[in-house]
C-alpha cells in the first residue's frame, strides 16, 4: 500500500513538471534522479522499519572524526604542490545541462579570493551551465577554446559532480591527466574520474551516498574511511559536497603556504581544514528517510524562493545557500536579478527571471557573515521554516558535520 502511496506521489510530481520547469528552470535531471533514487531508497528503509519507532525518532548523532596523523596531512599537501608552473593554471569544468553548484562554485570562489592562481571556468560547449539543484553561470570559456589558447594545459583540473558521463569531457581530462595535470575530484565528481579510468588502483572518497555504487562499478578503488580528501598519483578526491571548502584550502597550501591558507580560512570563517572525517555519521538513515518521504508528501505546499542576485556577492555563500534550500523537499531556489550579475571574485552569473513573482518568499542573504557561518545561519532558518529534522536532511546530503 505504501510503494502505491509513493508511486501516487510520482505521478503528481510528473503532472506538474512542466510548470515547475518554467518556475525553476535550474531543476535539472540529476537533481530529480537524485530525488527519486533517495526516495526509493528511503522506503525500503521504511519497509522494514517497527511501527514503534515512527512514533519518535531521535536527531543523528555525528560521531568524532578520527584525528589525522600530521605525517599523513604533510603528504596530502605534498601530493598537490604545483606539477608545472610557479604560479599555476587551474581549469574547473562542467558540463553546460547539469552540474553541482557548490562544486563549481565554491572552489573558483575560494581561489580566486586567495589570488595563488589563474582559475578558469570551463564548460563542454558553448553557452551558459545550467547548474544543479539552482542557479545558471557563464563560463569563461569552452574546453576547445581552453585547449587552443593554453596549448600545454592547466596544472589543475577540478571536477565537480555531474548529471552524467560525457564523452568529451572524459576524454579531455585523460589527456590532461598524460599531461601531468593533477586532477582533484570534489564530491561525486569522483565518479566522473573514476570513468575516464583515473582512479583505477588508487585510493578515493566521494559522496557517500554515491560510494557504493561507484565501488561496485570500479573495485579496483581503495577506499579510504573516515577521510574528508586524500590523493594518490596525480588525483585526489573529497567527500561530499562541502568538502570542496577544506579542499580548495588544502590546495591554496600547496600552492601559497600555510599562511596564505588560514589568511583565506580567517575569511571564510573557518579555523581548521584538515582530512579528519567522521564517515559512520553520513548514511541513510530512518529519520533521514523519514523526513524526505513526508517533506515530498506535502507536494501541494512546496514553495519557490526567490534568491536575490547582487553584484559583489561572496560566490561560497551564494552555492551554499541556493544548494542548501533546495535540497529540503519542500523549495526550490530561483535566482532572481533584472540582469546578469558578477561576483565578488568575478563569475557571471545569469538570473532565473527579473522578479520573485507573485507570493514567493526570499532566501535569507546572510550576506555580513563569513560564509561558514552563513551556511550554519542556513541551516538554523531552514530548521525554524521546515523543522530540524529538515535541516538534518539537508546537512546530511551536504555531507557537512557542522563545523
Amino acid at each position: 500500500m505504501f510503494l502505491s502511496f509513493l508511486l501516487s506521489l510520482r505521478r503528481a510530481s510528473l503532472n506538474r513538471r512542466a510548470s515547475l520547469a518554467s518556475a525553476c528552470p535550474t531543476r535539472q535531471p540529476e537533481g530529480r534522479a537524485m530525488t527519486w533514487r533517495i526516495l526509493a531508497a528511503a522506503f525500503l528503509v521504511l519497509a522494514a522499519a517497527p511501527a514503534a519507532w515512527l512514533a519518535q525518532l531521535p536527531a543523528p548523532v555525528h560521531p568524532a572524526a578520527p584525528p589525522v596523523p600530521a605525517a599523513e596531512q604533510a603528504g596530502l599537501i605534498e601530493a598537490l604542490r604545483p606539477p608545472k608552473r610557479t604560479r599555476p593554471l587551474i581549469a574547473i569544468v562542467a558540463i553546460n545541462d547539469a552540474t553541482e553548484v557548490t562544486d563549481y562554485l565554491v572552489p573558483a570562489g575560494i581561489l580566486r579570493r586567495a589570488g595563488v592562481a589563474d582559475v578558469m571556468l570551463l564548460a563542454t560547449g558553448p553557452g551558459p551551465v545550467r547548474l544543479y539543484p539552482a542557479l545558471r553561470v557563464r563560463p569563461d570559456a569552452t574546453i576547445a577554446d581552453f585547449d587552443r589558447a593554453r596549448p600545454q594545459g592547466p596544472d589543475y583540473v577540478i571536477v565537480p559532480a555531474m548529471s552524467r558521463e560525457d564523452p568529451q569531457l572524459l576524454d579531455w581530462l585523460r589527456r590532461q591527466a598524460d599531461s601531468g595535470a593533477t586532477v582533484v575530484a570534489v564530491c561525486a565528481g569522483a565518479r566522473v574520474a573514476a570513468a575516464a579510468g583515473l582512479l583505477d588502483g588508487k585510493r578515493a572518497v566521494t559522496h557517500w551516498y554515491y560510494l557504493p555504487g561507484m565501488l561496485k562499478r570500479h573495485p579496483d578503488i581503495r577506499h579510504v574511511p573516515d577521510r574528508r580528501m586524500v590523493a594518490d598519483r596525480g588525483v585526489a578526491t573529497t567527500t561530499g559536497i562541502t568538502a570542496s571548502i577544506p579542499m580548495m584550502l588544502t590546495l591554496t597550501e600547496a600552492i601559497a603556504g600555510r599562511g596564505k591558507a588560514e589568511a583565506v580560512a580567517r575569511e571564510l570563517g573557518l579555523a581548521s581544514w584538515d582530512a579528519s572525517h567522521a564517515s559512520a555519521g553520513f548514511r541513510l538513515t530512518h529519520p533521514f528517510a523519514t523526513t524526505v518521504l513526508a517533506n515530498r508528501a506535502q507536494f501541494w505546499r512546496r514553495e519557490e524562493l526567490a534568491l536575490p542576485l547582487r553584484p559583489g556577492m561572496d560566490e561560497v555563500t551564494l552555492a551554499l545557500s541556493a544548494d542548501a534550500w533546495s535540497r529540503t523537499y519542500r523549495s526550490a531556489v530561483v535566482g532572481v536579478a533584472a540582469a546578469p550579475v558578477v561576483t565578488a571574485n568575478g563569475i557571471a552569473i545569469l538570473p532565473d527571471r527579473a522578479s520573485g513573482g507573485e507570493g514567493a518568499g526570499q532566501v535569507p542573504a546572510f550576506a555580513d557573515r563569513p560564509p561558514a557561518a552563513a551556511l550554519d545561519l542556513t541551516l538554523e532558518a531552514i530548521g525554524r521554516r521546515y523543522g530540524p529534522r529538515t535541516a538534518d536532511v539537508v546537512a546530511m546530503q551536504l555531507e557537512y558535520p557542522g563545523e
